[in-house]
């Protein structure tokens, strides 16, 4: 597990039914392409977040294979029409086996 990593997840502060709405995350993470070396001439191992995912109740909403091209603390923006109340499970998958997850509910009004 790599250290210092931590997810951010923004949603708007009220949703309806039916909306559709702007789902912003981002995940603190170095992002190692496995293509620099250290001082010593060493190969940094390579440590990226190679997939996101979010599901709505179990129901995929985004899956996406991230390259080690993306930028250090990946940001990923996403519209998703609110069918009612529930949870979002958002998950990033790291290199290392890690799988750093979050859920936000959402109470509709």
């Amino acid at each position: 597990m790599a250290d210092g990593v931590k997810p951010r997840i923004k949603l708007p502060k009220t949703i309806s039914a039916g909306d559709t709405i702007t789902v912003k995350t981002l995940i603190t993470h170095r992002m190692e392409s496995g293509q620099r070396v250290n001082a010593l001439g060493l190969r940094v191992p390579r440590s990226i977040i190679h997939r996101f995912h979010c599901a709505f109740e179990g129901e995929t909403v985004v899956d996406m294979a991230v390259g080690p091209g993306v930028s250090t603390n990946p940001f990923f923006e996403f519209q998703f029409r609110v069918p009612g109340p529930g949870g979002l499970v958002f998950s990033w998958y790291d290199d290392d086996g890690a799988i750093y997850t979050e859920r936000r509910d959402i109470a509709v009004s």
